[in-house]
């Protein structure tokens, strides 16, 4: 008898585990990827933040500079109407912003340019080298290019966004639009709650 309920709570689970749905994504799922563990960067108050600061929250990070003529302010806006249609639940999503060009990007002109899109928006920087580093840890490509008497740079344009316990699990192509933004991070809150 013992060995038949010890069977029966086996099957059970087997079953359990052959009708769990995985969640889809129109973002990139990269979860348990070996990039993108963590950051060590300075917010425009001084402070030094890390991942480890946002955690109970879903967090989208982006690579950017503030004169970027394009792609920089989409993904910001389409971040920001995401949060927007969240509703109440978008107290629970951390949009930051890491500049790869902190030789113009001061920390002033970070909060500036984050707040126009949303105040609870957040710039992070470093110097030069501690920007290659975490953009090496996040596989960004990056470069500065001469555009005459001033430059430009040149990146990749993907956000990054983990879960409320801080696991990196999608990398959102800047293409998808808001709707499919939202609904990846709808699908993320849903499948780890906060902490």
């Amino acid at each position: 008898m013992r060995h038949q309920r010890i069977w029966l709570v086996v099957a059970m689970l087997v079953l359990a585990a052959c009708n769990r749905v995985d969640p889809s994504y129109s973002g990139i799922d990269v979860t348990g990827a070996k990039f993108g563990k963590d950051f060590r960067l300075v917010d425009p108050d001084g402070r030094v933040r890390t991942l480890a600061d946002f955690r109970g929250k879903v967090v989208m990070l982006f690579f950017g500079f503030t004169q970027c003529p394009d792609v920089c302010p989409t993904a910001l806006l389409r971040a920001a109407e995401v949060r927007k249609r969240l509703g109440a639940e978008g107290s629970n999503l951390q949009v930051i912003f890491i500049t790869i060009d902190p030789e113009r990007d001061t920390a002033a002109l970070m909060r500036e340019y984050t707040v126009a899109f949303d105040p609870s928006f957040i710039g992070l920087r470093t110097d030069l080298e501690g920007t290659r580093k975490v953009a090496d840890d996040f596989n960004v490509y990056f470069e500065k290019i001469p555009t005459g008497k001033s430059y430009t740079m040149d990146h990749s344009a993907f956000s990054y966004v983990f879960d409320a316990q801080g696991r990196l699990r999608l990398v959102v192509r800047d293409d998808l639009s808001v709707d499919q933004v939202l609904a990846d991070i709808r699908t993320i809150m849903k499948f780890s709650p906060s902490a």
